[in-house]
């Protein structure tokens, strides 16, 4: 398996991304060259982040306005969010949310809230289940499938191999405001993630708490045992 795993040259890629997200979600539409310009980049940067946005479905094209060229006459193509895109960024719901986990939880007590927050996470789960269809049973195979499924939810996910296990990396969290507060959220999360790989695994670190990604750590495979037909533990003799 092709190791992913987070290096610093990945974190400024996704600090580069979120700034042009966060352009797009300012100005509407820009093209290439307008971001360019902004970020103080080039040209040929640019491009590959916006072709990494386009991939995981955050940014769409858009036809540029008449008049509008580029070169030899050709219309410049311009870029906007897309509805997953625009969905990453937190909003005035959170401050809603966390009211109503506040109100659940002084009426019902913190059960309540877990009842809720498994609910929540009962959607995301089925679909990435039925994304994740005709992934291998392998653990770290699966991630992957998870990671991709997840980043079209909006989590920005990657699935790496690293020495011991594998881990899955969450650069964006939808919930991380409201997550904050009520924990709960991430644990139900990280039960859903261990139900769709197929083994225990352990939170490392959540956005939520200050951390710059979630990372999810994903042990190793244990190896398949076999056994004889007929043959008996050592040191043990039929009666």
């Amino acid at each position: 398996m092709k190791s992913q795993l987070a290096t610093p040259e990945r974190a400024v890629d996704v600090r580069t991304r979120d700034r042009v997200s966060r352009l797009l979600m300012q100005h509407g539409t820009l093209s290439a060259a307008d971001l360019a310009a902004r970020l103080e980049i080039s040209a040929a940067g640019v491009r590959r982040h916006l072709d990494a946005l386009l991939a995981e479905g955050r940014v769409v094209e858009r036809e540029a306005p008449a008049g509008t060229l580029r070169g030899r006459g050709r219309p410049a193509r311009r870029y906007a969010l897309s509805e997953q895109g625009r969905s990453a960024f937190p909003h005035a719901y959170d401050d809603l949310a966390v009211a109503a986990l506040r109100h659940i939880a002084a009426s019902e007590g913190l059960a309540a809230v877990e009842r809720f927050t498994a609910e929540r996470v009962a959607g995301l789960e089925e679909r990435c289940r039925e994304a994740m269809n005709g992934a291998a049973e392998h653990p770290l195979a699966r991630a992957e499938a998870l990671a991709a499924a997840l980043t079209r939810e909006g989590y920005a996910a990657s699935a790496s191999a690293i020495a011991a296990g594998g881990q899955l990396c969450q650069h964006h969290c939808p919930v991380a405001h409201v997550a904050a507060e009520f924990p709960q959220l991430c644990e139900a999360e990280t039960r859903v993630i261990g139900r769709l790989v197929g083994t225990h695994v352990q939170r490392l670190a959540t956005i939520a708490h200050g951390d710059g990604v979630c990372t999810t750590y994903i042990p190793p495979a244990l190896p398949r045992t076999t056994t004889t037909t007929g043959s008996r533990p050592a040191g043990r003799t039929s009666l």
